[in-house]
């Protein structure tokens, strides 16, 4: 029996964004072939019961407290990285010989402790952090998160490149990325996003509305909502529905001045899968070049047209099944064109989707390099 060391930022239930749908469903895929997973999570608070959907796809699961001092900060080392350490997860992976999956950089800093250690060390790398903390920056509004985020991106630079030649191989989300590891360090594996999906939905040709989802908690997402907001303030004979669980009073209010535009609560997968089934089309922006957005995949087996910028994905493939507008005028054209038009796109995404983009052939792939030896 094949055994792996697991250290996720969080806890990966329920799956409910991006890195963390990764996760879950990369834990479910290899599972699926046959390893057994030791999951080690950094968490807030911990948990008092683990889900059963957890406990169905791992060995065992230890939970460790993310520290909460604000001197942390001032630390070299980037803060999300200073506040997941623990003496405790040290302790659990030394009491098996296992190699050991590392999801974020944010999760790294006890390899200073492992070097000696004889274990095989792998980084799922879902950002480059540096890039990701500098939109994020240039995204947020509020003064002080904005320079918090730029530090956070300056520390990235330097952590990045001393941490990254620390491990036998690199998995990769995007080209860019596997591009950028590959020829600094050449560990780099591309192994696409973790997402979930199955086989793609058949549906009819149209929908009742165009869809914008996402975490309003972060600045990108805000962003992106604000400017669709105002493509469809000026096209009143089109239906917009925002569905966020994390929508302020002050977007609220915004939204509800605004005949055309209604915000919907997600709360779970499956009123999510609803509302991605009843759209005509999906808008989907971002203003930060860091890979193939997970949310895209959603859009793409569960729903019709997708419309794009150029941040959704660097994948030409995917880029091939959707709509790619480079501006607010070409977004909006595409939204002018979709609404009269019919839904025929099932068969052509099963070719490319189905084929190429499974979670089992990836966690196949993974444990070909994991365990090659």
């Amino acid at each position: 029996m094949k055994e792996l060391h697991l250290i996720s930022f969080n806890y990966p239930y329920p799956p409910s964004y991006g890195g963390i749908i990764d996760v879950y469903y990369k834990i479910k895929a290899l599972s699926d072939t046959g390893i057994k997973i030791h999951l080690h999570c950094f968490v807030d608070k911990i948990p008092g019961t683990i889900d059963q959907e957890i406990k169905s796809i791992t060995e065992n699961v230890f939970f460790y407290r993310k520290k909460k001092n604000p001197l942390q900060y001032f630390s070299a080392v980037p803060f999300a990285a200073s506040i997941r350490t623990s003496d405790a997860l040290f302790k659990n992976l030394m009491s098996v010989q296992a190699p050991i999956l590392f999801e974020g950089l944010q999760t790294t800093h006890i390899i200073r402790k492992l070097k000696d250690k004889d274990y095989n060390l792998y980084l799922r790398l879902h950002n480059n952090e540096t890039e990701y903390y500098k939109g994020l920056s240039s995204s947020e509004k509020n003064v002080f998160k904005k320079l918090i985020y730029k530090i956070e991106s300056l520390k990235y630079a330097d952590y990045q490149k001393r941490t990254l030649k620390e491990f036998k191989g690199v998995f990769c989300l995007s080209e860019k990325e596997f591009n950028e590891v590959d020829a600094y360090s050449k560990n780099a594996h591309l192994i696409h996003i973790f997402h979930g999906n199955g086989s793609v939905k058949y549906l009819d040709k149209k929908g009742d509305y165009f869809l914008f989802h996402g975490d309003l908690s972060i600045s990108d997402n805000r962003k992106a909502l604000e400017e669709t907001i105002s493509m469809f303030k000026n096209l009143p004979q089109h239906q917009l529905v925002v569905a966020s669980d994390r929508a302020g009073e002050d977007l609220k209010k915004k939204i509800s001045d605004i005949g055309n535009i209604s915000l919907v609560p997600i709360e779970t997968t499956e009123n999510l899968h609803h509302l991605f089934e009843n759209a005509h089309a999906n808008i989907l922006l971002s203003y930060q070049n860091s890979g193939t957005k997970v949310k895209l995949f959603n859009a793409l087996y569960n729903s019709r047209f997708v419309i794009i910028n150029e941040n959704i994905t660097d994948d030409s493939a995917l880029m091939d099944l959707c709509h790619f507008g480079s501006g607010s005028d070409g977004i909006r054209q595409h939204i002018i064109e979709i609404a009269a038009k019919d839904y025929d796109e099932n068969d052509e995404r099963r070719k490319v989707l189905e084929k190429n983009y499974s979670d089992d052939a990836k966690a196949e792939e993974m444990v070909k390099i994991i365990f090659k030896d």
